[in-house]
């Protein structure tokens, strides 16, 4: 199972009334029309011996992550989480104080952001810890006047930019300790026409042919550019690799966003945020996405890495 695959099958079924949503499946967020107001939901899960190993890394750890992945997606949209409900399945035989300590991550991520977890579910299974998370938000700013990023707005001539540093999460444990970029990106969205965004949860090259394909641009990213995190080049045995690591590794949860090219000067060379951000390419018209390379050759760069061509 591919789950864009999925994803893109659900939207061609029309299970929604636009009118009554305006962004459905396919972004990092819904938005539903609530009278007048615009409500976010995002949900997304974690799963022992997928996105965590409970033996390893303990249950308050899964409870952390699973909160701060579903935060991150309203980080992705410069929007503002309010409350959150949690499904929790326990494998079978679990002690009160695995599912109390599931509860002090999930608290642990939701206080940060002063997000109140209101209700959900708990239950037993003869399978390993999954938890669900539902957040549910609006708009940030007064009144709500930041309109949500979406992935669909990047246009040909805009830069493309990341936050922080990329690569090596996985071969840390900094997918589990990462802080969702939600105040980063709405002072980016107060300042700066951002165009698109997505948070990198599935690899810089996977998240971004997602606003690509949103957009129908192309884009071209310069691989002396791409910030590689130094867990990545210390996991990693030569640069090439740990190259690779920051293009495709995914779960750094940091924001990778599109605006016009004077903006983004701006921002890189003169705006003193507490993040670094750097430019790493362009969107160009047209379908492609290359990798640059330093001598100036073009190589496709596929959803799961680069792919060298004869």
């Amino acid at each position: 199972m591919r789950e864009r695959n999925i994803i893109d099958w659900i939207r061609r079924q029309g299970d929604f009334r636009p009118e009554a949503v305006p962004v459905g499946p396919g972004d990092d967020c819904a938005i539903v029309r609530c009278g007048s107001e615009r409500v976010l939901i995002t949900t997304d899960q974690v799963l022992d011996g997928v996105h965590f190993r409970l033996a390893e890394h303990g249950p308050a750890a899964a409870g952390r992550k699973a909160m701060a992945r579903n935060l991150s997606d309203f980080a992705a949209m410069a929007a503002r989480p309010i409350s959150a409900t949690a499904t929790v399945a326990l494998p079978k035989g679990s002690s009160d104080e695995l599912a109390k300590a599931v509860y002090r991550g999930l608290r642990e991520s939701a206080d940060v952001f002063r997000v109140d977890l209101v209700g959900g579910d708990i239950a037993a299974w003869d399978a390993p810890l999954a938890i669900s998370v539902t957040v549910i938000g609006r708009p940030a700013g007064v009144s709500g006047r930041i309109e949500p990023v979406l992935r669909s707005g990047a246009r040909a001539g805009d830069a493309v930019c990341v936050t922080g540093e990329l690569g090596g999460a996985w071969r840390t444990d900094r997918h589990l300790t990462f802080t969702p970029r939600v105040g980063e990106a709405v002072a980016l969205a107060l300042k700066y026409r951002l165009r698109s965004m997505i948070d990198i949860s599935d690899g810089l090259a996977t998240d971004l042919h997602h606003i690509c394909r949103a957009s129908g641009v192309g884009a071209e990213i310069n691989a002396a550019d791409v910030p590689v995190h130094a867990d990545a080049i210390e996991h990693t045995d030569t640069p090439a690799d740990a190259l690779l690591a920051a293009l495709t590794d995914g779960e750094d949860y940091e924001l990778l966003f599109t605006l016009p090219k004077r903006q983004a000067k701006k921002l890189c060379e003169q705006d003193r945020l507490p993040i670094k951000v750097t430019r790493i390419g362009t969107i160009v018209s047209g379908g492609e996405v290359l990798l640059v390379r330093p001598d100036g050759r073009r190589e496709e760069l596929t959803p799961d890495g680069w792919e060298h061509k004869t």
